[in-house]
Order: C-alpha cells, then structure tokens, then sequence
C-alpha cells in the first residue's frame, strides 16, 4: 500500500493503551495528507506520504496519534519531523488482523454523502488516472501478488515476504534455469526494492487479465518456494543471473 497498490484500505485498531480506537489505513489521500478526519468522524491514515524522520513506522504512528485528535472535517496538512516516540507497531494491537482490500477508485476519500467541492475535484481527477490493479492469489509465506495495467502494456508485480538478498538468490536461481518466467512470452523484467524488499517484476503478454494467472503464477509459486529454500552456494550461471537482475533493479524512496 505504501509502493505498490495506488487505492487500497485496511482497518486497524490501536491499543488500549491509545484507546483502542479503531482507524481506517488507506493507500493515498488528497495532496499528500498524512491524514483526515472525515465529517463521519472515521480517521484515515495515509501510507503513500511524504516521510519526515526517515524512520516510516514512527512517521506513520505520529501522523495515527495527531489524527485522533482532529475534529471531525479537519486535516493534517504536513508532515512535521517527529520527536522520538512510538512506532506503529507500538500503537497498533496486533490481535486485531489487517486484511487491505484492493479499490479500484478513491471513493472513501468522503464518507457517503459527505460533500466537498475541492475533494470532488481532486477525486474525480485521482480516478481518471488511477492504476488498474487487482490482487493475484499466492500462498501467504510468498508474500502479496497484483496484476497492473500501465500504457497499454498488463504487469505482475509480486512483493515476495523474504529479506532481499534471499529473494535475489531465488530469482537468479530461476533465471540461471530458465524457469523465472511465468509462461511463454511472459518474462522477468527487473524488480523494485522497497521497505526492505524486493519486488520482482514480469511484462505479461498484451491482453493478459488478472483471472487469467492463477494457473501460472501457482506454479511459479511452487518453484520460487523452492528456490526460496535453497540454501547451496550459487553456481557461476546463478550468479551471472544475479548480476543481471542487480542491474535490472529500482529503488523506490
């Protein structure tokens, strides 16, 4: 949701000790806020934010703790460098599941029936030139798969649950084997690297829709799962494949 998801939301609840109050994660809000407090009284808490203090987690429960205690309406329009404090996972109660569901619109920006000339505006432009994306079954030790379209052209990008040198390795292990694919014409174009890990890339043939990839990427699941369990020293083709992939990566922030 911070990276790679442009419309998402996720409910958490925070701890008693900050009085279990339950509060909406969202993917994006207008202008970059870090956070709203919509007139329903519902606080939403953006992901995709300017960051301040260089340490997301605290930036993110800063911005949690400021929001609770706007008015209904009110906004946090920046975001100020924090003083040393709680993290998220400090605030959060982690009994309490975040299961985000993929949006396809920005509609929870207003709660329904709440009326705001700017946010309208700025809504109905974010929708014309959101992403389309929808999420891709994969085993949950894998991590979360999305199916994207940008330009014409439908990508699958996988945000796989491991340290990044070990996603690395896996990959060059596939690669080194021809087996990194997803099928024909699908190939393995490069990778993210974000929040501490890796986020490989395929270019899927032109037209693919998302329903149409549970077979191949079940079995690339099986195959990167095993990769993923290999523990040998990679041989001097793996690491050719590794090099290539280095090569081939981008950072995001």
């Amino acid at each position: 949701m911070r990276e790679i998801v442009p419309s998402a939301v996720g409910t958490v609840r925070t701890t008693a000790e900050h009085g279990a109050v339950d509060v909406t994660i969202v993917s994006l809000l207008p202008d970059l806020m870090p956070a709203v407090r919509r007139e329903d009284g519902q606080v939403l808490v953006a992901l995709q934010t300017v960051g301040t203090s260089g340490d997301a987690s605290r930036d993110v429960a800063d911005a949690l703790l400021r929001a609770l205690e706007l008015e209904p309406g009110d906004a946090l329009t920046t975001n100020d460098l924090p003083e040393p404090g709680p993290r998220l996972q400090d605030v959060l109660d982690p009994a309490v599941p975040f299961e985000p569901e993929v949006r396809d619109e920005f509609d929870f920006w207003l709660a329904p029936g709440e009326h705001a000339h700017e946010v309208e505006a700025a809504l109905e432009n974010a929708n014309e030139l959101i992403v389309p994306t929808r999420p891709v079954a994969v085993p949950e030790e894998l991590g979360k798969a999305f199916w994207c379209r940008m330009n014409g052209k439908e990508f699958l990008r996988w945000v796989v649950a491991a340290a990044e040198e070990e996603t690395l390795d896996a990959l060059a292990r596939l690669a080194a084997r021809r087996t990194a694919a997803l099928e024909d014409g699908a190939r393995l174009i490069g990778a993210f690297r974000t929040c501490g890990v890796l986020v490989p890339v395929w270019e899927l043939v032109r037209g693919t829709e998302a329903d149409e990839l549970a077979e191949p990427v079940a079995a690339l699941a099986e195959r990167l799962g095993t990769a993923l369990r290999t523990t040998d020293p990679l041989t001097s083709d793996e690491r050719r494949a590794r090099a290539g992939l280095v090569s081939r990566q981008v950072n995001l922030r």
